[in-house]
């Protein structure tokens, strides 16, 4: 079986939900991934959903803020929502796929979207780089989230951290911009190295390379200067990591009309 995965920062799964149409009719995923849906789960557009042919919908809501999605063609044996630094902000997502979708192993899926941080990079006079921070401590501990063996797991999401220098624009410059600082990039490789999880963007993409995700709402003409950082990611448990035969970022949906700030991110598995 083959498993095409999308993860994406949708930023308002409501007011784009045509881009999220059109991102389906492209790329036609099995199960897409979204983040920062702003929207409670009573208002997600489910029907909407169901007529694109996606009847397994797994959801972690918030008005106005956050919130996450798994939206799938395949059913769920099991779903479940964690919290992290005593803050119900709908930040995570796991589903676990198994029998109900005709696989022989299971296969553990974690949709995430780590906090931005912020705009100063100093925990002492910054309550939400300190908040990410923290968070970042605790994907390195969660025990959930270190897969080992020939368990099968795939960690997803806007991590909103770009660790590499070649994940932004300009490393000398961003070293103390939010999401390039040293300490982000150091926690979060620390939780990627912990979990022994395989980075499949730079598996399979030199490190010499540029790689962005996100441009910023800033710019007028985002293709100017090309000043973007690569702050979505897919993971996967090393029993996963000969199992990837595509990955493929969606740089034009960045130019589609009122478009989300990131772009959608695509990995093709054999399970």
């Amino acid at each position: 079986m083959r498993l095409v995965l999308t993860t994406w920062n949708i930023n308002s799964v409501r007011l784009r939900i045509d881009l999220v149409a059109k991102l389906i009719k492209q790329v036609r995923p099995d199960v897409l991934c979204l983040q920062e849906t702003k929207c409670i789960d009573d208002a997600f557009p489910l029907k909407r959903f169901k007529r694109l042919g996606y009847e397994h919908v797994a959801l972690n809501g918030q008005k106005g803020y956050h919130g996450v999605a798994v939206i799938s063609k395949w059913p769920f044996e099991e779903t479940n929502v964690r919290t992290f630094c005593d803050k119900v902000d709908s930040r995570h997502i796991t589903v676990a796929f198994g029998e109900k979708a005709q696989l022989a192993q299971p296969l553990v899926l974690h949709n995430f979207y780590v906090p931005a941080g912020g705009d100063i990079p100093d925990p002492a006079l910054n309550p939400k780089f300190e908040h990410k921070l923290q968070f970042l401590d605790e994907l390195k501990a969660c025990e959930p989230l270190h897969p080992r063996g020939d368990d099968r797991h795939i960690l997803v999401g806007d991590l909103n951290v770009a660790p590499h220098e070649h994940d932004v624009w300009s490393h000398k410059q961003l070293l103390k911009v939010v999401s390039h600082t040293p300490i982000e990039c150091e926690k979060l490789l620390a939780a990627q190295t912990h979990g022994e999880w395989v980075d499949v963007a730079r598996e399979r993409i030199p490190m010499s390379e540029k790689v962005y995700t996100w441009w910023s709402y800033r710019a007028a003409d985002w293709t100017v200067g090309d000043r973007g950082r690569r702050l979505d990611h897919i993971w996967v448990s090393r029993a996963l990591k000969d199992r990837v035969s595509d990955f493929r970022i969606l740089r034009d949906a960045r130019s589609w009309e009122r478009p989300s700030d990131h772009v959608p991110v695509t990995m093709t598995l054999d399970v």
